[in-house]
C-alpha cells in the first residue's frame, strides 16, 4: 500500500510530498525545502519512516516546488524529473527568487528525465500514473494512484479553489479543462493532496468548489 507524507516549507507554505510503501522505497514530490532547518527536517522525517528516496519529480517548476530540487538530487543521488513543457520555469528560477527576494544560493539541477502523460512511476511495490494537467503553469503534472486512490495534484486543485491563473504560463481555459475533463474523471472518493493547504477529494470539489462547479 502506498503512504502520503507531506512537509510545509518556506514562505509560500509549499507542501512538499513523500509517497512510499511497504518495500520503504518512496518518492520525493516537489521538495521546497529552502533552509538547513527544513532539510533536516525533510531528512529526520524520511529517517522515521525509514525511506529511501528512489525517485525525485516536480509537478511543476514554480519556484517554491524547486527551491529543495538540488539539495535532494544531491544527497540523494537522484536525477531531477519532471515534463519538458516545465523547462522554462525550471531555467528561470534565479530570476523568479529575486523578484520575490527569495534565496535561492543553490539553483535546481537540469532535469535529466522527462515524463509524459501516461507515464508509470513506479518505485516499490506501487505504480502512479501521470497525467498532464497543464493551466496553472505550462505542462504541470498530477499524479494518480489507483490502487489507493489519491492523486498528488501539485497546484491545480485545492479544497473549494484552483490554482491561480495570473502568472506567465498561465492559462485558466487550459486549467478548467484539466480539472472537468482530467481529474473531475477520476472516482470520488480520490483523495488530492494540493501543492498547498489541506488535502480534499474529487466528490467533494465536484460539489463546492466554486470556481469550477459540477461537470
Amino acid at each position: 500500500m502506498a503512504n502520503v507524507t507531506f512537509l510545509t516549507f518556506n514562505p509560500f507554505q509549499e507542501n512538499t510530498y513523500i509517497v512510499y510503501d511497504e518495500t520503504g522505497e518512496g518518492v520525493i514530490f516537489d521538495p521546497g525545502c529552502s533552509n538547513e532547518q527544513e532539510k533536516n527536517e525533510l531528512l529526520s522525517t524520511l529517517d522515521k519512516l525509514k525511506v529511501k528516496p528512489v525517485r525525485l519529480i516536480n509537478t511543476h517548476c514554480h519556484i517554491d516546488h524547486i527551491l529543495g530540487n538540488k539539495f535532494v538530487a544531491d544527497h540523494f543521488n537522484l536525477p531531477l524529473e519532471i515534463h519538458k513543457g516545465e523547462l522554462g520555469m525550471l531555467e528561470k528560477g534565479s530570476i523568479v527568487a529575486s523578484r520575490y527576494g527569495i534565496p535561492y544560493t543553490e539553483p535546481s539541477p537540469f532535469a535529466s528525465t522527462f515524463l509524459e502523460e501516461g507515464d508509470e512511476v513506479i518505485f516499490g511495490n506501487s505504480v502512479l500514473k501521470t497525467i498532464l494537467t497543464p493551466g496553472h503553469s505550462p505542462a504541470s503534472l498530477s499524479f494518480y494512484c489507483e490502487k489507493d486512490q489519491f492523486l498528488i495534484a501539485g497546484d491545480v486543485l485545492f479544497r473549494e479553489s484552483i490554482g491561480r491563473t495570473d502568472l506567465p504560463g498561465c492559462d485558466h481555459k487550459l486549467l478548467m479543462e484539466s480539472i472537468r475533463e482530467k481529474l473531475f474523471r477520476l472516482p470520488e472518493n480520490t483523495v488530492v493532496w494540493p501543492g498547498h493547504g489541506e488535502f480534499t477529494t474529487i466528490g467533494y470539489e465536484k460539489k463546492h468548489n466554486p470556481f469550477v462547479g459540477s461537470n
